[in-house]
């Protein structure tokens, strides 16, 4: 507890940062983070770009662009299918309304009862 203290006292003090970033085991870590970072970051670009040849992956990004971006278009889209169901049920109900009784065939049906 006493050494953290003490450790985060002494690294937020300017002039002994600026000492411990002349030290050449300080420069050197940096150099090998910043090596490890960039190789890391290339051999992930290098894998992404490999994997988006396959066909699957390509397919699944597009089915995933077609996914709603946000609640506004989710509801856009619950009201198309609404109004698409309305539609079907209401054109329905007016082929059930001209079937004429007794008859076996309808306006619009194909098929006969």
């Amino acid at each position: 507890m006493v050494l953290s203290r003490l450790l985060s006292a002494l690294l937020n003090k300017a002039q002994v940062v600026d000492k411990l970033a002349e030290l050449r085991p300080i420069r050197r870590a940096a150099q090998l983070t910043a090596y490890a970072w960039m190789k890391a970051k290339i051999a992930g670009k290098d894998a992404t770009t490999k994997l988006l040849k396959f066909k699957t992956v390509r397919q699944i990004r597009h089915e995933a662009s077609g996914l709603p971006k946000n609640v506004g278009e989710v509801g856009r889209r619950a009201g198309r299918l609404r109004d698409s169901l309305y539609n079907i049920t209401h054109m329905a109900g007016k082929n059930l309304r001209n079937i004429q009784p007794g008859s076996g065939k309808s306006e619009g049906c194909s098929f006969s009862i």
